[in-house]
């Protein structure tokens, strides 16, 4: 019964992740279009730094913390193939979560990228989450 709550605290913290994750990179393709300096800019900044510090990185936290308890409650899943790839997977979208880090604070300081690397940003996330749902889901291999 434990292993069945910590599985839906996880998926409820990787949903609240992957929410942050989707969210984020479309506010600082908003963001790089204003005027730096503005009072825009500054909504743009308070939204970002709140949605990072107070949902995407206790999620992010979760997510990996409810996800190393089933590991270690079921160890045997670390001989799956489907998993090692999740696991890569994951890891790759924790260094996606890295780099929107360094973009915030680049932005804070008005140091904001022509929009269009925001929008190529936006979609590793989506990539990494099908792979991750696919290996989670299907185990194809």
């Amino acid at each position: 019964m434990a292993y069945e709550w910590i599985k839906a605290l996880h998926v409820i913290s990787v949903i609240a992740w992957m929410a942050g994750l989707l969210y984020l990179p479309r506010l600082y393709v908003y963001h790089a279009m204003v005027e730096a300096g503005s009072v825009r800019a500054v909504t743009f900044k308070l939204m970002e730094r709140r949605l990072l510090k107070a949902i995407m990185n206790p999620a992010m936290i979760a997510s990996w913390g409810f996800g190393l308890a089933m590991l270690y409650m079921n160890p045997g899943l670390l001989s799956e193939i489907w998993m090692m790839i999740k696991i890569v997977s994951i890891i790759g979208m924790t260094a996606a979560h890295m780099v929107f880090g360094k973009m915030r604070k680049e932005l804070e300081k008005d140091r904001a990228r022509k929009d269009s690397a925001y929008r190529i940003w936006n979609e590793a996330p989506t990539i990494l989450m099908i792979i991750i749902v696919i290996m989670a889901v299907v185990e194809p291999i």
